[in-house]
């Protein structure tokens, strides 16, 4: 459903402007004026001003800032079931590979993908994202590993930001994997990254920040340093895959380039803490891949905790780790599995995800003169966000004062 209004109140919610359960406005109402939130606070305290605006009674639900997914390869051709299907009866990764699965699969299906299709493919996962709340979400490349499939990743990632109702931030990270036809010269693939892809790429405008993976199966330390090293060049802020697997030392080389975020995390150290605290880097931890995988080391939750390093959650949407498309599923896990506190997971996907995006101004915060973004939820409690699985308590989302989604009143309930 989708209203003509940008100006309304909302009124009658239980409002936490930060995600945060602890901190709610009970009565609470919002204005909305032109898109933005104009007001915000207890019931009793509207200002006249805004008496004859459209009204809008939530009947006591939550209202929370729109979540954020902040690492996600949303856009990729294809899918990897059949090799989950083959893992489970026993072949091993390089009987995977022989047979031509593993990334080379997802890419030779991303390459042979045209736009239109590859539109599609992502336009399904991306509206289960937002019809769970997500009104911002960040989408990488690199599953492309060549300039013109990495432009078409790209291209399609900005097209789902006009088509739908969600913010797009675009992640260049074609040092994801080396393409088959550059084996055993990593060297000469980072060149291309960094001479012809990124600033071409850059120079369209598809660009809003540049990742690297940086793993003994992915890439060195001095040749992430190169991809950073133009990212700067051309004033592009980084972030990275870190420490998922191994500790390589890929942590305190982002933080040198005051990364916006490190994600994965299983082997950090507290020495890369100490760097990400001075850097202001924030930790995004991710579920869904440790799940998927079935690993296990834990990330350094309590050390994280001890330095106050913000921590996000996302989904990291991709076909070959975690084929996940709903944010409220990794809540949970990151409850479960991480032993976050529901404060902290709430946080995760609000806050610190808007940090993990260098947009804490933009997202993850309900306050006046921001646009009018958030979700409402038919619930008791926030809890239920990260206690629920598979049951998604979404009544509506509004972007910029507009409702962009609204639930079946058949599948919902206000909550006493």
């Amino acid at each position: 459903m989708h209203s003509t209004h940008t100006d309304g109140i909302w009124l009658n919610a239980r409002i936490a402007r930060r995600g945060d359960p602890e901190q709610v406005i009970d009565r609470g109402a919002l204005a909305v004026r032109d898109g933005k939130i104009a007001w915000i606070g207890h019931i009793e305290a509207l200002p006249i001003e805004f008496a004859q605006s459209p009204r809008h009674d939530l009947e006591n639900r939550w209202l929370t800032p729109g979540l954020i997914d902040c690492h996600t390869h949303l856009v990729y051709g294809g899918n990897r079931a059949d090799e989950f299907a083959l893992r489970l009866a026993g072949a091993s990764y390089e009987d995977i590979a022989r047979r031509g699965g593993g990334i080379v699969s997802t890419v030779n299906s991303t390459r042979a993908a045209d736009e239109e299709s590859l539109f599609a493919q992502s336009a399904q996962r991306l509206e289960a994202l937002l019809a769970e709340g997500v009104t911002a979400i960040e989408i990488k490349s690199g599953y492309g590993l060549d300039l013109a499939s990495e432009r078409k990743i790209l291209r399609v990632a900005r097209r789902l930001g006009r088509e739908f109702p969600v913010t797009v931030y675009t992640t260049f990270l074609g040092a994801h994997a080396l393409p088959p036809e550059y084996k055993d010269r990593a060297d000469d693939y980072i060149a291309l990254v960094c001479e012809e892809m990124l600033p071409a790429m850059h120079t369209e405008g598809l660009v809003d920040a540049v990742d690297v993976f940086c793993e003994s199966i992915g890439f060195s330390l001095a040749q992430s340093e190169r991809v950073f090293d133009t990212a700067a060049k051309l004033g592009l802020p980084v972030k990275m895959h870190a420490e998922q697997l191994s500790n390589m030392g890929g942590t305190r080389l982002a933080v040198r380039y005051r990364a916006l975020s490190v994600d994965h995390l299983e082997y950090l150290n507290e020495d890369d803490i100490l760097a990400m605290k001075e850097a202001g880097t924030t930790a995004v931890l991710l579920p869904g891949a440790f799940y998927f995988l079935r690993e296990k080391q834990f990330p350094p939750i309590e050390l994280l905790r001890r330095y106050n390093i913000p921590m996000a959650i996302a989904t990291d949407s991709n076909p070959g780790t975690s084929p996940a498309s709903s944010l409220l599923l990794m809540l949970n896990m990151a409850c479960t599995l991480f032993r976050l506190t529901v404060a902290e997971a709430l946080a995760g996907v609000t806050t610190h995800a808007a940090r993990a995006l260098g947009q804490a101004h933009v997202h993850g915060e309900l306050a006046p003169g921001r646009a009018a973004d958030f979700a409402v939820w038919s619930v008791g409690s926030l809890a239920e966000l990260a206690y629920c699985m598979g049951r998604n308590p979404c009544h509506s989302v509004v972007r910029g004062g507009r409702i962009v989604y609204q639930r079946s009143h058949s599948h919902d309930h206000a909550q006493p």
